[in-house]
């Protein structure tokens, strides 16, 4: 007999639908959240798409009552003006990672944001480190953004002059092309580690690694990028982009069908999700 998260959810005329935008869907939102509903007992069923048009399938969302949907790049920006409300976490940053439908009046969300405020405070992270954060695309703003509630300031070190330039403005924090050498939280929020061309590259060099006192990597896919794996090597203390997914997915669930699932059944649907 199959277990409960190995069942296929059965569909009715009840089921509510959740759906992910993105110009690349990848498995792990699929499988995180259909692991849960089957685990919970949810008449729900979790779908990815790529958009041929994004205002239609924000339209589609209210036309079709669709519950939720998870928003990635180069979406996140997009959809505001298609929503009908911002909640605060996506205000503060300008960015929609989730829309939540209530009775065809949609809310954007960003739980990405929610995901790294949280985790500063899990990990009691010293707000008087000076911090380094790689990157100035979406994902950054987001993170930025949770650091400096967090109370910390540092620099944006980016390749890309307007965009970085720009995040480093927002939030009153300086600018770089290179990683400053007081740095002592590095954070990597860029695609180098990810699977793929840059699997193998080291977003911060080991002397950077070795003067840091924490090191956060939000890449996810592999769980222990080569940062994250210096890093352990040099016995810092670590963040994992899989931590970040596992938060921001348990939030999303939270805000689709209003039930918070326990940590022990977050941690099953990541390691789930993240099999091959």
């Amino acid at each position: 007999m199959l277990t409960s998260r190995q069942q296929v959810n059965r569909l009715d005329r009840e089921t509510a639908l959740c759906i992910s935008l993105a110009a690349r869907p990848s498995n792990h939102g699929v499988r995180f959240h259909n692991y849960l509903y089957a685990e919970l007992g949810l008449n729900f069923v979790y779908k990815p798409i790529a958009p041929a048009d994004i205002t239609a399938a924000v339209a589609g969302i209210r036309g079709l009552g669709i519950r939720g949907a998870g928003v990635s790049m180069p979406y996140k920006q997009e959809v505001i003006p298609l929503i009908d409300h911002l909640e605060d976490s996506a205000a503060r940053i300008d960015a929609v990672n989730t829309i939540v439908n209530d009775e065809g009046e949609l809310t954007g969300y960003n739980t990405d944001y929610t995901a790294v405020a949280s985790l500063l405070e899990q990990h009691g992270v010293d707000q008087t480190l000076p911090v380094a954060v790689r990157g100035s695309g979406g994902m950054a703003n987001a993170v930025v953004a949770a650091l400096t509630d967090h109370g910390m300031r540092g620099t944006v070190v980016a390749r890309n002059h307007v965009t970085g330039t720009s995040l480093a403005g927002r939030y009153d924090w300086e600018f770089s092309g290179v990683v400053p050498e007081d740095a002592r939280l590095l954070v990597n929020v860029t695609p180098i580690g990810m699977e793929g061309d840059l699997a193998d590259e080291l977003s911060f060099s080991p002397e950077e690694i070795d003067r840091a006192e924490v090191v956060f990597d939000v890449v996810a896919s592999p769980v222990n990028t080569p940062l994250i794996r210096a890093a352990r090597e040099a016995g810092k203390p670590v963040i994992s982009g899989a931590e970040v997914a596992a938060l921001q997915a348990a939030e999303q669930f939270a805000l689709y069908t209003g039930v918070r699932p326990t940590a022990e059944q977050v941690a099953a649907a990541e390691d789930y999700a993240s099999q091959r």
